[in-house]
């Protein structure tokens, strides 16, 4: 199987490796795409309101744009692996710091994030930190980001890693969408005290955070959907399947049980934690 991530806005600075842009993942069918995207950027951020606007960054902010100025000679720009640069809600409650050594191996074999400065990236790829969004437009490209990521990404073979569960939100997937039955989107519900499922906004990123962590932690080997509903029911967890409807990917719904009168809001995700 293969886990599918968005990244996160938030990035931790400084980094002990070096950031050599031809050793990331899929380099052969990205590289063109992934410098092109990088002057895009560079030439962005030579104005700072401009860049600030664009990248919807406030007065806190602003010295991201310096890590964006960085880009300009990679050699120079500290790096670190990917899973480690991002934090966020996600990432938190992955905690991929504090995982085992067998965990950890397990991420670096299944886990890939999308980004939108460099495309699709393994777990483990070193990277440094920068800003940019899948919905930030930069005139120096000529396209809209999904447009020219997608048509960089046809030209990988996403079904190679095996069936893919994708936990990216709707503006990455857009990046390099889903070859149709390469795999299932994930959701997340909590059911109502109705027995109704309702989706779940707030604590969606920590849920899903949390199940990676759990799959890193079993070391799961899956095949499909099936294997992954097995996993899930397995370890305690509600997991609906339903099949790809026309237009639509298939998916997977995380189904968190409901709250206990009293309890706080938090607490439906102690149903996902686990190690």
């Amino acid at each position: 199987m293969h886990v599918l991530l968005p990244p996160s806005e938030t990035k931790r600075s400084g980094g002990g490796g070096v950031f050599a842009p031809e050793a990331l993942a899929h380099d052969r069918a990205l590289q063109r795409t992934r410098a092109q995207v990088r002057r895009a950027l560079l030439e962005l951020c030579r104005d700072e309101e401009a860049a600030a606007k664009a990248l919807k960054l406030g007065a806190k902010n602003r010295g991201e744009i310096a890590h964006n100025r960085a880009l300009r000679r990679p050699a120079a720009a500290p790096a670190m692996p990917a899973i480690e640069r991002y934090t966020g809600v996600l990432y938190d409650a992955l905690d991929p710091l504090h995982l085992d050594v067998g965990a950890r191996g397990w991420i670096t074999a299944h886990v890939s994030v999308q980004s939108a400065l460099f495309g699709l990236l393994a777990a483990d790829d070193a990277i440094p930190a920068y800003r940019l969004s899948a919905s930030t437009r930069l005139p120096g490209l000529g396209a809209p980001l999904a447009n020219v990521w997608r048509d960089a990404h046809a030209r990988i073979d996403r079904r190679g890693p095996g069936w893919i569960l994708d936990m990216r939100s709707k503006d990455y997937a857009a990046l390099a969408p889903l070859p149709e039955g390469a795999g299932v989107l994930l959701q997340v519900a909590q059911r109502e005290a109705d027995g109704t499922a309702r989706a779940l906004n707030h604590f969606n990123k920590a849920a899903k955070g949390l199940l990676l962590r759990r799959l890193a932690l079993s070391g799961a080997a899956l095949d499909d959907a099936d294997d992954f509903a097995a996993w899930a029911a397995g370890e305690g967890l509600e997991v609906e399947l339903d099949p790809a409807a026309s237009g639509a990917a298939a998916t997977a719904t995380l189904v968190l049980p409901a709250r206990e009168a009293g309890a706080p809001p938090g607490a439906v995700l102690a149903a996902v934690s686990a190690g």
